[in-house]
């Protein structure tokens, strides 16, 4: 495990971003990033990664936390695409066991539906055969009533039966948290909350970039050989500081997912279903919480302000009330929400749910390397393809001593747990060191082990040497000191959604433990009194947000 990765360690880590000249600096720190980050430092090159803000704060911690094949991309005919998808979540699943989870998914038959048993049928037996899918997780076809067996709140009078197959559940976060903390110990350099403000050439190529540190708002430059912009949705403003935006550009379009309590929508298994309007939705189970989505919508809002509307929450909601009528959920049954954005490929004459979900490479004439489209499941894939197009223009000498490519080969978690059976395994561990501790939560263990794995054994040791609190509050008090330590936390929004997924997936807990996380955070940031009254506003003000539905965008 590499304690540099820790926001102590961050003057030190700028200090040495200042003094290098790097073979690649990355700018953007979501999935895409943190990938590129792993493949290019992995393989050799001298790798600087900086995020404007906290890493996974932007499109990769609000897609529908699945790494999944991509069903629904057969009726666009992408192939490949389902291909690689599938391929990739098998790689990932055994990369990190307890992070990216097999699901079965449940996807029903309805009169007057848009997908019928036969053509649904031969879809899910294509989709087995593209993404390799092998033995027990090939799809099956349920009877009425199988499915109802399966889902016994589906309406009973227009469910026919049902495809039964299987994806991938993931924390996208966590899984972007993981990637960049193993990157990190292949020697990349990686900073949150530094900003790259303008490009700097020589000859009109990129020769360094300048930042602002928003923790000390100190200007920085960083040196480099090749610059990649990973900035997701912010991909063209880049490409316009850059002067290369061309015909080719994003199409953002927005996602919203809503929360209920469990016992508000009470599914016993994770379903993908008809909408209506030819549209699919998932609906998965977590823990204490089950979550819809998602929609999606052209944007045209603040980038940095992405919110969810009535309109989002009542297309969701009018969805599910159309395949559980019986539960009659209203907006107030909703607990929280998260919203995000797609930067996709802009295609003339298509709707958003029609664009497709490729990657595209873009390469200026100053050299500047700039990625976009592409989705969660990918990320490894991309960043292959994004260091390929690097190297082409590295000099022989530098490119001669690089490694092939084996980032499929390399666990993200230290210590890591191996297979599924590792996981069960482990997870009783938990339940029973947790019942030791006084914590009986049903849920706190499948938590923990699948946040952090193995890594749950320093959390629970650390616990235990607190002088005061609950056992609840000395394991929240652990979790946020491993979070300082182990994964750069630099805020109190890091620690309660990118780090935990508390303001999603347990939101009530971020208001009882708020003041106390703040206790402890300060003490190890040395906040003054302004910072920590800052930081407290701030993070009241995510939970308005989180629990709350705007009339219109930002």
């Amino acid at each position: 495990m590499d304690a540099s990765f820790s926001i102590l360690n961050r003057n030190a880590t700028i200090e040495k971003i200042k003094s290098t000249v790097f073979d690649l600096v990355i700018i953007g720190g979501g999935i895409t990033g943190a990938g590129i980050a792993l493949e290019a430092s992995s393989r050799g090159l001298n790798t600087c990664l900086i995020e404007k803000n906290d890493f996974a704060s932007g499109t990769s911690n609000k897609s529908t936390k699945l790494i999944h094949g991509g069903l629904r991309y057969l009726k666009q005919f992408e192939i490949g695409l389902v291909h690689e998808s599938g391929s990739e979540r098998a790689i990932l699943h055994n990369l990190a066991p307890h992070l990216v989870v097999p699901e079965k998914m449940l996807l029903p038959l309805i009169t007057g539906g848009s997908y019928g048993k036969t053509i649904t049928s031969i879809g899910l037996m294509v989709y087995d055969f593209l993404a390799d899918v092998e033995d027990d997780d090939k799809r099956k076809m349920l009877d009425k009533k199988k499915t109802l067996k399966k889902e016994p709140l589906l309406n009973e009078n227009v469910t026919l039966g049902s495809g039964y197959y299987t994806e991938y559940r993931t924390d996208d976060a966590r899984l972007t948290i993981e990637v960049l903390k193993k990157a990190s110990e292949y020697g990349a350099t990686i900073i949150n909350y530094c900003e790259m403000t303008s490009f700097n050439y020589t000859n009109s190529k990129v020769e360094n970039i300048e930042c602002t540190d928003h923790n000390t708002k100190e200007k920085i430059t960083i040196k480099g050989a090749q610059f990649v912009s990973a900035t997701g949705p912010w991909v063209d403003i880049l490409r316009k500081k850059d002067v290369s935006l061309n015909d080719k550009r994003l199409h953002l379009t927005k996602g919203v997912h809503i929360v209920f309590p469990h016992e508000k929508l009470p599914i016993k298994q994770a379903l993908y279903f008809d909408v209506g309007d030819g549209r699919m939705v998932f609906a998965i189970p977590r823990n204490r919480i089950t979550y819809i989505g998602t929609t999606d919508t052209n944007y045209n809002g603040n980038l940095d302000h992405v919110v969810s509307t009535k309109e989002d929450a009542n297309y969701l909601l009018n969805a599910v009330n159309r395949v559980f009528p019986s539960l009659e959920l209203t907006i107030h049954d909703i607990e929280s929400n998260w919203a995000g954005l797609r930067p996709l490929i802009h295609e003339a004459g298509k709707d958003p749910s029609e664009l497709s979900r490729k990657d595209e490479i873009f390469v200026s004439d100053s050299g500047l390397v700039s990625i976009a489209g592409g989705k969660l499941t990918g990320y490894r894939k991309m960043a292959h393809r994004v260091v390929e197009t690097v190297l082409k223009h590295t000099p022989k000498s530098k490119k001669q001593n690089t490694k092939d490519s084996f980032t499929d080969r390399i666990p993200l978690v230290s210590p890591n747990l191996e297979t599924s059976k590792a996981v069960n395994i482990y997870l009783k561990h938990i339940e029973k060191e947790l019942a030791n501790f006084g914590i009986k939560d049903s849920h706190y263990a499948g938590y923990l082990c699948a946040s952090f794995g193995k890594q749950t054994d320093l959390i629970l040791k650390k616990a235990t040497t607190f002088s005061f609190g609950t056992p609840l509050e000395c394991l929240i008090r652990a979790e946020l000191w491993y979070c300082i330590h182990y994964e750069m936390a630099n805020s109190l929004a890091d620690f309660f959604i990118r780090r935990t997924g508390r303001l999603y997936f347990n939101i009530k807990s971020v208001s009882k433990y708020l003041d106390l996380v703040i206790m402890d955070m300060k003490n190890y940031l040395g906040w003054d009194f302004d910072k920590t009254n800052s930081e407290k506003t701030k993070m009241q003000a995510l939970l308005y947000e989180a629990s709350h539905f705007y009339d219109t965008e930002f």
